[in-house]
């Protein structure tokens, strides 16, 4: 048999398995072939008794220490744990999907690290894109002015006060990171919280909240500069 009509079969037969392989490939006006989501290349597993031991063990950290978290006590779905991504933003993006109280941190490769949030009214006020400006551990808990105005008892604690110091009582937590938007302040913050029986909830006032245990990891995670999608 002539080598060409060989060659020829072979790259039929080679074309086809690809073809097979392809599954449910499509083809856009063009010419142009369908981007094909990436693979997940991390285990998405719950987080085992051990981890979630670990994750929410006693933490000294910036002088603090935290207690551990009876972490039996929450919804397993708002355990901090890795995800398929279910967002479609690229990798590096923080999204907050609201109504679900879920934050996610997305990963390369179609995962992102979720994690169980707590929304107050204040956490409702805003949505759309934005940057991660400011970040700040351990950082000092000053209610806007409006806050004040409704509970005279933060007076205390307002601005021209200088706020509430770092502390395992201050409602910002261990970490807080500061949302702008065309570079003006949003008020909007992702913020430790030492009342862990809040992550799922709707609370009274505050922006997004989260075990302080997961704000630390947040914090590792996410850039300074880092995109911002808040979804109501």
């Amino acid at each position: 048999m002539p080598s060409e009509i060989l060659l020829s079969r072979r790259g039929f037969v080679l074309a086809g398995a690809l073809a097979a392989l392809s599954g449910c490939a499509s083809t856009l006006p063009g010419g142009r072939n369908a981007p094909v989501p990436a693979m997940a290349r991390r285990p998405i597993v719950p987080p085992s008794p051990e981890e979630l031991a670990l994750n929410y063990g006693p933490v000294e950290d910036g002088g603090f220490a935290l207690p551990p978290i009876p972490y039996e006590k929450i919804d397993p779905q708002f355990y901090r744990q890795r995800v398929v991504d279910p967002t479609g933003e690229r990798p590096g993006t923080v999204v907050v999907d609201t109504p679900s109280r879920f934050l996610y941190v997305v990963e390369p490769g179609g995962t992102a690290m979720r994690y169980g949030v707590g929304i107050g009214r204040d956490g409702f006020a805003w949505q759309g894109e934005g940057v991660i400006h400011w970040r700040q551990t351990w950082p000092r808990w000053k209610p806007p002015n409006e806050m004040v105005a409704r509970q005279p008892e933060l007076e205390k604690y307002s601005i021209a006060n200088g706020g509430m110091e770092p502390g395992l009582r201050n409602p910002l937590g261990a970490r807080a990171l500061y949302i702008f938007q065309n570079n003006e302040d949003t008020l909007y913050r992702l913020h430790g919280s030492p009342d862990w029986a809040s992550i799922g909830k709707a609370t009274s006032s505050g922006c997004v909240r989260l075990i302080n245990q997961d704000v630390i990891d947040l914090y590792a995670r996410v850039p300074f500069k880092a995109r911002i999608v808040v979804r109501q």
